[in-house]
């Protein structure tokens, strides 16, 4: 049964509701994905990590998840305010490829293949659906015409613009006031512009690009995740997520040309939005080499699920300063998790209700995972209540979590490390503290702790 009390932070309405969506059956929900000319950097990958807890809540509250996210491999511009070099340009460029559209398409498919990789090494859920916007040219189109015939757009020498004159409550998404100063440099110098903020619908590009009944070119990269949108998840739906960063420019542009061709408001019932992640103390950015790849973490031998369980430590709305320091004793805390699960009860019991009962409120409320953390810490320590029941409780949390737990499984001890845990506990029972303090360290130099209790010792992974 679908939950009556999962409450999220509203950007449209700058206020937490509960939510409650369109369709009872189904919650449809649309993700901006990655501009594909390029590896994505730790910084992206919170955007993921954040929607895939989203979703993996929503499932957990009872609802039957639609996602789309999109691939941006064309029209994609350095400035989301249509000026500067295009992404997928750039990218070819630097591979020494020539600047055909077959080849666009080539770039695009090898940086979605790693893309995919990295959301596998996070434990993120595949969409329902991950589509190409090169292949929703027709639906673009289509859109471009509607505007055009309610008199929304007009052209100018190099594309078809957006005329936000037209639209009175323009910029209701971000209520008439920037969302960070750098946003004014967003605002595209063209002085055939009817308004600085009009936006392009269409670009022209006389060498490379789509036909059109305006000319060759590309679409505008907000046009194109409105036309796939609307044809994958219809002309109103529940949730559209994606950065800050997209709120004052993208979004906006997405809701001004979505409800202005449909005519039906909202465009979207709920717009949820995270945090950047902070690399000395900057925003992550490709344009700047000021980022990492999840590759760098794994180079470290840390666990790319100590990127995600870190993430959580904090509200997805809460900036983050990435730091290794903090990285390194998130993934020690982890493997303590890990250690700590693995030993116990081999058998699975019933999930404890108060203690689910709690998780529940605490993800349901915008998604409180650091208050959702410290409550699986508080339940791993808990000896009111049976090991085979806290195993159930920890996997049912893992449900939302998404840590791993239900793939791991007690390694192997080494014959040599159970010999020398034999001779240790010899020189305990013989109290040769001495020699069992020295074992214990060789011990420990081989990547093994030793535990004692009144039923024997036990043997486990560092």
């Amino acid at each position: 049964m679908n939950s009556s009390k999962v409450q999220f932070y509203n950007t449209l309405t700058r206020t937490k509701e509960l939510f409650s969506p369109i369709d009872q059956k189904e919650v449809r929900m649309y993700t901006c994905g990655p501009t594909v000319y390029n590896y994505v950097h730790i910084g992206n990958l919170r955007a993921y990590v954040f929607v895939d807890t989203l979703r993996r809540t929503l499932k957990y509250s009872g609802y039957k998840i639609k996602q789309v996210m999109n691939i941006t491999d064309i029209g994609h511009l350095s400035s989301d305010a249509d000026s500067g070099e295009d992404k997928m340009t750039k990218g070819l460029l630097r591979e020494g490829k020539e600047l055909t559209l077959k080849n666009m398409r080539w770039l695009a498919e090898f940086y979605t293949e790693k893309f995919k990789e990295d959301l596998k090494m996070l434990n993120i859920e595949m969409p329902e659906k991950m589509p190409f916007a090169s292949d929703y040219i027709k639906e673009d189109i289509k859109l471009m015409k509607k505007l055009e015939d309610k008199g929304y757009t007009y052209k100018t020498s190099d594309g078809i613009y957006f005329d936000i004159s037209r639209m009175p409550n323009y910029g209701v998404l971000w209520g008439g006031k920037r969302i960070h100063d750098e946003d004014e440099t967003r605002i595209a110098k063209n002085q055939e512009k009817k308004n600085p903020e009009d936006f392009a619908l269409w670009k022209f590009n006389e060498k490379i690009g789509f036909p059109s009944p305006w000319g060759q070119g590309f679409p505008g990269w907000h046009i194109e995740c409105s036309a796939m949108g609307i044809k994958l998840l219809g002309e109103q739906f529940d949730i559209h997520t994606g950065g800050v960063d997209h709120i004052p420019t993208h979004h906006t542009n997405e809701i001004a040309q979505s409800e202005c061709a449909t005519g039906k408001k909202p465009f979207v019932k709920f717009w949820l939005h995270n945090e950047w992640v902070l690399f000395d103390n900057k925003k992550m950015a490709k344009s700047d080499n000021n980022f990492l790849k999840l590759g760098s973490i794994i180079e470290r031998k840390i666990n790319p699920i100590a990127y995600r369980f870190w993430l959580l430590m904090a509200n997805y709305g809460t900036k983050m300063n990435f730091n290794w320091e903090a990285l390194e004793g998130a993934d020690t805390a982890l493997k303590r998790l890990y250690r700590l699960y693995v030993e116990l009860d081999k058998r699975v019991g019933k999930v404890d209700r108060e203690y689910q009962k709690k998780f529940q409120e605490y993800i349901e409320d915008d998604l409180n995972t650091p208050e959702a953390l410290s409550l699986l810490w508080i339940l791993m320590k808990d000896g009111g209540i049976s090991s085979a029941d806290k195993k159930a409780t920890i996997l049912d949390f893992d449900k939302v979590l998404g840590l791993g737990f239900e793939n791991l499984k007690e390694k192997k001890i080494p014959r040599e490390i159970k010999k020398f845990a034999e001779e240790r506990e010899k020189a305990r029972k013989n109290k040769d503290f001495k020699k069992s303090d020295k074992l214990r360290q060789k011990i420990n130099s081989l990547g093994y702790e030793i535990k004692d209790s009144s039923e024997g010792y036990k043997i486990s992974k560092i």
